[in-house]
Parts: structure tokens; C-alpha cells; sequence
């Protein structure tokens, strides 16, 4: 996922996203295509909707509150795999900035690959994607909530 993420940010022809546009339903439908081909299922609750894998290990969240707040730069998608949306192995946040085509590809990728890779238990990463209006977008990867040694 993350070379597919790196592949995607060096490669940024034909990204859509204009900074400051709000999320719209044609961008989300995009972003979201290659898990509807996939069979994934999407639910809504209240200002979320979420895609799950069919074996419930992965999945991709949308929230449309902070998608409206894009000034604020919160984390409007959540890109994740592990026991459950909970608790994941890993996750990737995105802001409301963060190009539908990023977001498909890396849809792509999530949807091709759930269940072919092997998680370990205990170790969990949290990956934050975000954008501004000064610059390009950047990924700063985060230390794990708790490490025992």
C-alpha cells in the first residue's frame, strides 16, 4: 500500500482536486469506484460512509462533515486494514485536498491486495496524507499509540 501511495505522489498528472473546492458526490464516486467494482459493500451512519471488505479486514471511510470544513484540513477520508475500523493494523488519513485519483488507485490497490498480505498482531501504523493550499501533498509517517518492548 505504501509504495502504491509513493507511486501515486510522484505521478500527479490529472489530479482533480482544486484546493479549497468541497468534496463533491461525483469525487467520492470516483474515489470509491474500484471497491464498488470489487463488491464491496458501503453503509451509511449519519455523516460517515463506509466501504468494508467482504471479510471484514479492510476498508475505506468518508466523512462528509469534515469534507465541508476543508479550511480546517481535517481527516475527511480513513484508509484502513487490520482486526476491525477500531482498532487497524495500519490506517492512512486524507484530506478533503487529496486528489480522487490518489484515492481510487490507492482504492485499487486496498481492494486487489485484502487478504494477501500477513499482519502481525500488536504492531499498528497510522500514516496521515494531508494537503494545503501551499503545498503539494505530503505524508509524514506517525509512531504506533503504544509500543512494548
Amino acid at each position: 500500500m505504501l509504495q502504491n501511495l509513493l507511486i501515486h505522489l510522484a505521478d500527479g498528472d490529472g489530479w482533480d482536486t482544486v484546493i479549497s473546492a468541497p468534496v463533491d458526490e461525483k469525487m467520492v464516486t470516483a474515489a470509491t469506484q474500484p471497491l464498488s467494482d470489487a463488491g464491496w459493500e458501503h453503509t451509511v451512519n449519519g455523516r460517515w460512509i463506509r466501504w468494508a471488505s467482504p471479510g471484514g479486514d479492510a476498508g475505506v471511510q468518508f466523512d462528509a462533515f469534515a469534507a465541508q470544513h476543508g479550511s480546517q484540513n481535517l481527516a475527511t477520508w480513513t484508509i484502513w486494514a487490520g482486526p476491525d475500523s477500531d482498532r487497524p493494523t495500519w490506517a492512512i488519513t486524507a484530506s478533503p485536498h487529496t486528489p480522487s485519483p490518489l484515492l481510487a488507485g490507492l482504492s485499487e490497490t486496498l481492494a486487489h491486495e485484502t487478504g494477501t498480505r500477513q499482519t502481525q498482531p500488536g504492531r499498528e501504523h497510522r500514516t496521515h496524507l494531508a494537503t494545503s493550499v501551499s503545498e503539494a501533498p505530503a505524508v509524514a509517517a506517525g509512531r504506533p499509540a503504544s509500543r512494548s518492548r
